[in-house]
């Protein structure tokens, strides 16, 4: 999800690399879970997220969205699954009765960031302190990397990469046109190409990912010419 800011006006005026140490440990954040409220729609899943809530919960997106855990929403002219909230407060559909998370291990890539973000920039990104986001005063430094807290991060941030420039070019391509007949095909099918075909979760997540980008790339060549 693209933010129409500027980043002096959200974040301490720094861009920071995987290595380096950012004021993010929140310390766990004992009794406070406001982050994981009144979100709407923009904790976005990306397909390595789904792939972890598949190995944690053994729920594909589709079992997700039937069970009222995730829905899907039009970010920027694209369809893409994000987490519900719910209730009063808007609760994220995960937090349990103590206000913790249940799905920490396997949460998504928008969760392990907060309060993070990416600068993507010349096909590479970087990160981000959001000042305003966090409702704790008293964070400590720590390195991005493991504040972060995902296996195997060099293919995490290439995926990263390729999916954010994916997105930019469906986005692109369907610009003024996105109830169009196009635009509805092209959308379904990176539906079903990245998220709702379940994962095999016994194999690496990035192979299959580069085997359905190249799959996804060859039939929109064929059949569209777009990409």
């Amino acid at each position: 999800m693209k933010r129409n800011v500027s980043l002096s006006e959200i974040s301490d005026g720094r861009l920071y690399n995987s290595n380096d140490m950012v004021k993010a440990d929140c310390h766990g954040c004992k009794d406070c879970h406001k982050c994981c409220t009144g979100m709407g729609s923009s904790v976005i899943l990306d397909p390595c997220d789904v792939y972890r809530l598949q190995q944690g919960l053994g729920k594909g997106l589709s079992e997700l969205l039937a069970e009222g855990m995730a829905e899907l929403n039009v970010v920027d002219g694209v369809i893409l699954p994000n987490v519900v909230m719910r209730g009063r407060e808007e609760k994220c559909v995960f937090l349990n009765e103590s206000g913790r998370c249940s799905i920490h291990g396997v949460r998504p890539g928008i969760c392990r960031l907060f309060p993070l973000g990416r600068f993507y920039e010349n096909g590479d990104f970087r990160y981000f302190l959001q000042v305003n986001e966090c409702a704790v005063s008293n964070r400590s430094k720590v390195k991005v990397s493991k504040w972060i807290d995902t296996p195997e991060q060099k293919k995490n941030h290439d995926f990263l990469c390729t999916w954010h420039a994916l997105l930019n070019h469906l986005e692109e391509t369907v610009a003024g046109e996105e109830a169009g007949d196009r635009s509805k095909q092209l959308n379904l099918l990176m539906l079903r190409t990245f998220y709702m075909q379940p994962y095999e979760i016994e194999k690496d997540f990035y192979g299959q990912f580069e085997a359905r980008l190249s799959g996804f790339q060859s039939i929109n060549i064929m059949n569209t010419g777009i990409l």
